[in-house]
């Protein structure tokens, strides 16, 4: 019988074959929580009487939103975290200075490999997709019962194959790619269905681009986004000395049952924005700024969508030869401790703060509207995360538009929303 990719994982954990809409009790291969999800995790796990958790290697805590802690609340769930690492020998704790946005920082340290079914808590756990591993967001609660068990519920999904032809053309990113899937979709458009994301626009993408891509799938009601393994993929675990024969490999079959097919062309894309109070409200960006100015007061740099180091490298590119316009905050913010190391490296850093931004350790704080970055009462934002509800990042009175580093960089000089090509000539 022909299977997609969702399926074949699944069926593979379960150890008997599942379709989508049938129900299973499946092991995991990895567990995922930060000090927010983790923090009521860990009280879930004592309310129901569990001492030990199952596999302590299986477990991955990353303190990522309230760090530094800006507060004595997030300090104390912080502190929930390591006391519990500690007490349970999870060797995958990550501290204040060796952490990350995990969505970063667990393919940077090749924590996920393909074919793992993986779970978090927290709703863009779906990024691992783009590893070739089947990954989903979950409650604090099943969380604390996978710590305990080594198992989750799960109703297979369903599959949307979407395959992207063409080529993208210069300053159009994963970025513009993904909010056009999720306008063409809306955000309703794939609930609880697995977004297949395939054909040679989608080879073609580096695998940061790719984890921006499945890390946004959620963002179009999807269970999970994914792109099965090539050889990028290959390429990207080799370099950390681990072969195929320590993964497993899983593809849909041509011949497997799809709920839906979708075509997008992506060679007339071109940069867009996701405007409030959606993801899906996109719009170009050269129809944007020829229609009505749109001025701003922040723009962002970073998050689990747009924090790596060849977004980075993105924003440098505009901003190391212009200067942030006069009343604009710009705040940059590498995703992990590596990435930041990198950038300094390679002189980004230097560029960024040279042109008027700021640069913060890794966070996830204004993403969230956590700090470092809230936005008062009627301020705009322009940024590279990856949501935009009313009040995201702050005030339900303040507006964020999402884009691509190119963009929010462009933005940042012009002040107000604008294309790359509005400040530089070509990348």
């Amino acid at each position: 019988m022909s299977l997609t990719f969702a399926e074949k994982v699944i069926s593979a954990q379960a150890g008997e074959e599942k379709r989508a809409g049938e129900f299973v009790f499946a092991p995991v291969s990895k567990i995922m929580a930060n000090e927010l999800s983790g923090y009521v995790s860990i009280k879930q796990f004592a309310k129901y009487g569990f001492e030990k958790v199952f596999d302590p290697d299986r477990i991955i805590l990353v303190p990522s939103h309230n760090v530094p802690n800006k507060d004595v609340v997030t300090a104390e769930h912080a502190q929930t975290l390591r006391r519990f690492a500690r007490e349970q020998h999870i060797f995958h704790y990550y501290e204040l200075g060796q952490m990350g946005i995990e969505h970063a920082l667990l393919p940077e340290k090749r924590l996920i490999l393909p074919g793992d079914l993986v779970v978090g808590g927290d709703s863009h756990t779906c990024t691992y997709g783009a590893l070739g591993a089947f990954s989903v967001g979950m409650g604090s609660t099943d969380i604390a019962a996978a710590m305990a068990t080594g198992k989750v519920w799960l109703r297979v999904p369903e599959t949307i194959r979407v395959e992207c032809t063409g080529e993208l053309q210069p300053f159009v990113t994963a970025k513009d790619l993904v909010l056009w899937l999720i306008s063409t979709l809306g955000v309703d458009g794939s609930l609880y269905q697995t977004l297949e994301m395939t054909g040679p626009a989608v080879s073609g993408l580096d695998m940061e681009a790719r984890l921006t891509m499945c890390n946004m799938a959620v963002e179009a009601g999807a269970k999970t986004g994914v792109i099965c393994v090539d050889q990028t993929t290959r390429e990207f675990y080799s370099e950390y000395g681990i072969g195929e024969e320590q993964y497993a490999v899983f593809h849909s079959d041509p011949e497997a049952a799809c709920s839906a097919h979708i075509h997008l062309d992506v060679q007339e894309l071109t940069p867009v924005v996701a405007a409030p109070y959606s993801p899906d409200n996109v719009k170009p960006v050269k129809d944007l700024s020829a229609a009505e100015k749109v001025p701003v007061d922040q723009v962002v740099i970073g998050s689990c969508t747009n924090g790596r180091i060849q977004d980075l490298r993105q924003a440098a590119y505009i901003l190391g030869r212009n200067k942030v316009a006069p009343g604009v905050r710009v705040i940059v913010i590498p995703a992990t401790q590596n990435i930041y190391l990198q950038a300094v490296r390679e002189g980004l850093i230097e560029q960024f703060i040279e042109a008027g931004a700021v640069v913060s350790t890794p966070t996830c704080g204004p993403c969230a509207g956590l700090h470092s970055g809230v936005l008062a009462a009627g301020e705009v934002a322009v940024s590279t995360t990856n949501r935009n509800f009313v009040g995201r990042m702050g005030h339900p009175g303040s507006k964020v538009y999402l884009a691509s580093p190119y963009v929010a960089a462009a933005t940042a000089v012009k002040g107000e929303i604008a294309c790359p090509t509005e400040v530089v000539t070509c990348c």
